[in-house]
């Protein structure tokens, strides 16, 4: 990477700042846990700056008594990890997106329409956080902003946050091969094997994962399958 499209990672101790030119999406990716050899993240070397735009350099007897080591790897490390990395337009155009989609993904999955009692396509629910003029935030949880955003949706489209137990009772001779599967689609509040071999289970689900579930279940089972939504919440 050219030095001109690097960023300042920094961190503050006892009013001290050491900073260091890093590549921002390697950099991140390291201080979100992933594995990645330090070299190939700094771009200003090992050197380690108080002030990087001016070219000054951080006291070794600071870092040693602020960090307990003198191993500049290791400072690195911490600065990226505990520190504030400056994100490049790119970056954040990337985040925003991920995040995005990511928020359109559980509005599918939780909530339905209403009037017919069925998820909203993805893309209906993107146009409507278009019409709505919804802000996502890149830097908060999809899980923790897509209540707000459902509700600021509502305004353009009929929409309701869902969730269903739903009652299944599966014939013996397809019971095991179906458990697995009803696992993956929600939470098992209730799962009897019968007399007859039978799985009588109650799975708490997404409401927009119904009709996936019953249309798995059917294939599953050649339609021999009994299910009923017995709540919603």
């Amino acid at each position: 990477m050219n030095i001109e499209d690097a960023v300042i990672a920094k961190l503050n101790k006892q009013g001290l700042n050491f900073e260091i030119l890093v590549d921002c999406e390697k950099a991140m990716e390291f201080k979100h846990g992933a594995s990645i050899d330090v070299n190939d993240i700094v771009v200003s070397g090992m050197t380690l700056f108080k002030d990087v735009k001016k070219g000054e350099k951080a006291n070794e007897h600071d870092i040693q008594r602020l960090f307990g080591t003198k191993d500049n790897t290791e400072v690195i490390k911490k600065i990226i990890r505990d520190g504030e990395v400056q994100l490049t337009k790119e970056y954040k155009d990337k985040l925003r997106e991920e995040k995005r989609r990511s928020v359109i993904n559980l509005i599918h999955r939780y909530s339905i329409n209403p009037i017919n009692n069925l998820p909203h396509p993805p893309q209906r629910i993107e146009a409507a956080i278009e019409e709505a003029k919804v802000k996502i935030d890149e830097f908060k949880k999809a899980e923790e902003q897509v209540n707000d955003i459902i509700s600021k949706i509502n305004r353009v489209l009929p929409i309701r946050y869902e969730i269903r137990d739903v009652e299944i009772r599966i014939p013996a001779k397809f019971a095991g091969k179906t458990y697995s599967t009803l696992k993956q689609f929600g939470t098992m509040l209730k799962d009897e094997w019968q007399n007859d071999g039978s799985l009588l289970s109650v799975l708490e689900i997404p409401a927009g994962l119904t009709a996936d579930l019953f249309d798995k279940l059917n294939s599953l089972t050649h339609g021999e399958v009994e299910t009923k939504i017995i709540a919603t919440k």
